[in-house]
């Protein structure tokens, strides 16, 4: 059979997006195609951008601190655990310990429900909707538990610079108790629904390789990194609060593909239900502020202090001239980061797995555009 030499293709410019289903956020992905081949693509952001940062400048620290959920709002507490120990930090303020293991509970409660958001939706992007509702059936008893701490279900408000705004209610403990019990039974059932499906697997496998050079060139951090077999967590690294005094693995996998990623966070929500169970053993009674100034003025400097996400490390900057406000606030946010290497993992790929790769990494938009 004779081959044509002379037929030629041309290239194709896309526009995906920017509307939130097909892309995680109002993110502009353009697209240059060949056939059905990714040649090139550049993420646009901007059409999210509100300014959060330079707002930081005209309020003081206590006035700023509903802001912090507002960036990554699906891990809204682990936004205020990195300000509020930014400013404790700052000011010199050591907290209770009661205090810091409910700091830490909520933490890891709101890692774990980021995760089943990230499973679920990653389903719809593969072509499964069962996953979506399954997941979202438990978080909702995470999400209700943060209701009836806090009195919010999404953004929360609960932490304060020294403290907590309440203690936890008289339920809660067992709830949580009851909840850690039957989860890892439902995340066998949701690897029963996608993650052992052989059409997920060949959907996941092989796509969107993330290099351990890549990973570092980029400052990618989180699932994305320890997906190419690098240990890194700051829970691990930095040790901050009392998660030192807790005994958890750090998942990793060697491939560096989408699926390797996927298997990484599953695990993480295996070794969040340790960490929880952990806190709740050594939850100490005591008080859960300590006194602070009215007005608070830390003394003119700088900090720079850093948590460990569900996508990766997020740190709170922070510039005082002893006034009350903050003279300049940065966010180093991991979504940011993240998606800086998604031109390189859509390279040579197919246009059919470009949402799969961009679910993949797992970004939050208002966690880029701030």
């Amino acid at each position: 059979m004779e081959t044509r030499s002379d037929l030629r293709t041309e290239e194709l410019l896309i526009n995906m997006g920017p509307q939130h289903p097909s892309t995680h956020g109002v993110l502009r992905l353009v697209l240059t195609i060949d056939g059905e081949r990714v040649v090139q693509a550049v993420p646009h952001i901007g059409y999210l951008h509100s300014s959060m940062e330079k707002i930081a400048e005209a309020k003081t620290y206590r006035q700023y601190m509903p802001f912090a959920d507002r960036y990554d709002y699906l891990n809204a507490m682990g936004n205020e655990l990195a300000y509020v120990r930014a400013v404790e930090k700052l000011c010199g303020i050591e907290v209770t310990p009661r205090c810091e293991y409910i700091r830490v509970i909520m933490a890891e409660m709101n890692r774990i429900a980021s995760h089943l958001v990230y499973f679920g939706t990653l389903g719809l992007d593969t072509g499964s909707w069962s996953p979506f509702l399954y997941c979202f059936r438990e978080r909702e008893a995470i999400i209700q538990l943060f209701e009836d701490t806090s009195g919010q279900r999404l953004l929360y408000h609960y932490f304060r610079i020294g403290g907590l705004r309440n203690d936890l209610p008289s339920h809660f403990c067992d709830k949580l108790a009851e909840f850690l019990d039957y989860f890892p039974a439902r995340i066998n059932e949701y690897n029963d629904l996608l993650t052992n499906n052989i059409i997920f697997q060949r959907r996941m496998q092989g796509i969107g390789y993330l290099s351990p050079e890549l990973c570092r060139r980029y400052s990618v951090t989180g699932p994305n990194i320890r997906g190419a077999g690098i240990p890194y967590d700051i829970r691990r690294v930095v040790g901050y609060s009392v998660y030192p005094e807790l005994e958890f693995d750090i998942p990793t996998r060697p491939e560096g593909d989408a699926y390797a990623r996927h298997l990484v966070r599953v695990e993480e929500m295996r070794q969040s239900v340790r960490i929880l169970k952990q806190c709740l053993e050594k939850l100490p009674e005591g008080e859960i502020n300590v006194k602070v100034p009215r007005r608070l003025k830390p003394v003119v400097g700088e900090v720079y202090e850093r948590v460990e996400s569900p996508r990766g490390e997020l740190a709170c900057y922070l510039i005082s001239d002893g006034s009350e406000k903050p003279w300049r606030l940065h966010w180093r946010a991991p979504s940011f980061y993240n998606l800086q290497v998604l031109p390189e993992l859509l390279k040579g790929a197919y246009v059919a797995d470009t949402v799969a790769i961009l679910g993949s990494i797992d970004i939050v938009l208002p966690d880029v555009d701030r």
